[in-house]
């Protein structure tokens, strides 16, 4: 039989995490809810003798599971297979998003040390650092991630992290992860890489040089909008350390029930992206050709600005994409009454179609927290009043009908 490092990528995305165990098992994996478990006596042996290692069982380094803020049998199994996406050594699990972004932030940073911090990210990523870091005493530094020379002058020696996002929230801007990577490692710094959007179906951070991937699991892992979750991707030896420093201290656990709605998203996941990216370009073409349409910004798209890195870094242009026109307000008026294939909600990633439209006043003041060159950059990106786009599954036609049906009614 072939190893499991030899079987496809699908086949180890399905069973990753899952038991191997032979006869009257059940083949759905089950869901562990129980918040405390018996010590197997071998267990309470180990641990009460004078010599044993202490630092295996707070670091999660042992598989006997006491606790379920340390860990649980249903969050194992998916933390086994985000890594398995990621391609990667070790995957924590947590509650959200956020959690899991806050989670490598605390983890990573004390007062004194210096955040290189993308000048346009995800905003509660954007006003914890400005708000809560900042005031802890850590140094934060906003860049533009395009420009290189920004960076290598952000990126003295004495940085702790860089944090970027690629493609980012909300306007679709790229980031050379490898370049990035590379400015941070020579000056003893590690970089983090906020991937939600592109998923592991597109890219992988770590392969590119990246030290921490970031992954809202609520969005495309899960796939169905029915559960909220997070996880880092790093090396075996980075999740130990932040196992204990987040899981434990912190708390941002996520549910058994939580992990196994997400895990039984991910098993569909290459499938879904496939979906997902082959709708996206239909709908990006239909808007990038309507009259009523000034700006579409996707990055399988030759129009992108960075589509060149696009096809060098993604290998699956996902389903995110954002559109303007002359009046968004008033078409975001129209869309709230008159879409009926489209959801005009927030998030991202799920199988039904969402929309949603950021004003150009929102991104210029808190808790976007830009400077105004930030902001002339964020609005020369295609972000000075948006519509943000997540394709979903439905069928590509009936989604361009519908935003057709809106685009009518615009004067």
């Amino acid at each position: 039989m072939a190893s499991s490092s030899s079987k496809g990528y699908r086949t180890r995305l399905i069973h990753a995490g899952e038991s191997g165990e032979k006869g009257n098992v059940p083949s759905a994996p089950p869901i562990v809810p129980s918040a405390t478990f018996v010590m197997p006596p071998a267990h309470v042996d180990a641990y009460t003798d004078p010599s044993y290692d202490w630092t295996n069982h707070l670091t999660g380094a042992e598989e006997v599971t006491e606790y379920a803020r340390h860990t649980n049998p249903t969050i194992r199994m998916l933390e086994q297979k985000v890594a398995a996406a990621e391609e990667a050594e070790a995957a924590a699990v947590f509650g959200s998003g956020m959690a899991a972004a806050t989670a490598v932030l605390l983890h990573r940073l004390r007062a004194g040390d210096r955040l290189v911090l993308a000048d346009v990210c995800y905003v509660s990523v954007s006003e914890f650092a400005h708000d809560t870091l900042a005031g802890l005493g850590v140094e934060v530094v906003r860049v533009d991630p395009t420009d290189l020379d920004a960076v290598r002058a952000a990126v003295r020696p004495g940085t702790t992290l860089v944090y970027i996002e690629s493609p980012t929230n909300p306007i679709m801007r790229l980031t050379d992860i490898a370049a990035v990577a590379e400015i941070a490692r020579a000056a003893g710094a590690e970089t983090v890489v906020d991937s939600t959007f592109a998923t592991p179906l597109a890219t992988r951070p770590l392969d590119l040089g990246a030290d921490w991937v970031i992954h809202s699991l609520t969005k495309y892992f899960s796939g169905h909008g029915d559960a909220l979750g997070g996880a880092v991707v790093a090396s075996a030896e980075r999740i130990r350390g932040l196992w204990q420093d987040s899981r434990i201290r912190q708390g941002g656990v996520l549910s058994p029930f939580d992990a196994w709605l997400i895990a039984r998203g991910m098993d569909t996941l290459p499938i879904r992206m496939a979906v997902h990216e082959a709708s996206a370009f239909t709908v990006a073409r239909f808007l990038e050709a309507h009259p009523k349409v000034t700006r579409v910004m996707y990055p399988g798209l030759p129009s992108h600005p960075q589509h060149e890195l696009a096809r060098r870094q993604m290998r699956n242009m996902s389903g995110m994409l954002t559109f303007q026109v002359e009046d968004g307000a008033q078409l975001a008026r129209i869309m709230a009454r008159q879409l009926r294939v489209f959801q005009f909600a927030v998030s991202l990633g799920q199988q039904r179609s969402l929309l949603f439209y950021i004003p150009a006043e929102q991104v210029g003041q808190p808790p976007f927290h830009l400077s105004e060159h930030a902001l002339r950059g964020y609005q020369a990106f295609g972000g000075k009043g948006l519509f943000r786009v997540s394709v979903g599954l439905e069928d590509a036609e009936d989604l361009c009908d519908d935003l057709a049906a809106s685009l009518a009614m615009l004067p």
